[in-house]
């Protein structure tokens, strides 16, 4: 393998155990809010990080996360913690340049597309375009790479 390849996939499995470690970090936040008061919490949690706490989407945010029933807080903590096994699966395999690994990453990450393009769609922002950008680019990638490379097996 090419140093080349070694390092965009480690980049990539790098991408992937980022998102992993950023869900397992919702994951545990949203089963720690399970029975508290979330809008105290929240409150507590905007005048500490120096938001302003008049803004309209602060004010927004804190109004839809106070009408979380405390059974979608859970749902959101388990979600969180499916996708970061499978973010883990891929960063680890990906790290160790497996190529069931870039299989894998190909199908999780391209079946994830749509409901992207949905989102940003419903709400776009420059952090969903960065994001779909990039997991399409990772497609592409590994997608390239195995056509290129049908003979070796890993």
């Amino acid at each position: 393998m090419k140093s080349a390849d070694a390092t965009v996939l480690r980049l990539i499995a790098l991408f992937k155990l980022l998102k992993a470690i950023t869900l397992i970090a919702v994951g545990v936040g949203a089963l720690k809010l399970l029975h508290r008061d979330l809008e105290s919490t929240l409150d507590h949690w905007v005048a500490l990080s120096g938001l302003d706490p008049g803004n309209r989407w602060v004010e927004r945010g804190i109004e839809k996360a106070s009408n979380l029933t405390p059974a979608k807080v859970k749902g959101l903590g388990i979600v969180s913690f499916i996708y970061a096994g499978l973010f883990l699966t891929e960063g680890i395999g990906l790290w160790l340049m497996k190529r069931w690994a870039e299989w894998f990453t190909i199908v999780i990450t391209s079946s994830l597309v749509p409901v992207e393009v949905y989102e940003l769609y419903r709400h776009p922002s420059v952090t969903k375009i960065l994001v779909l950008i990039i997991n399409v680019a990772v497609v592409m990638y590994l997608l390239y790479r195995i056509r290129s490379h049908k003979g070796a097996s890993k």
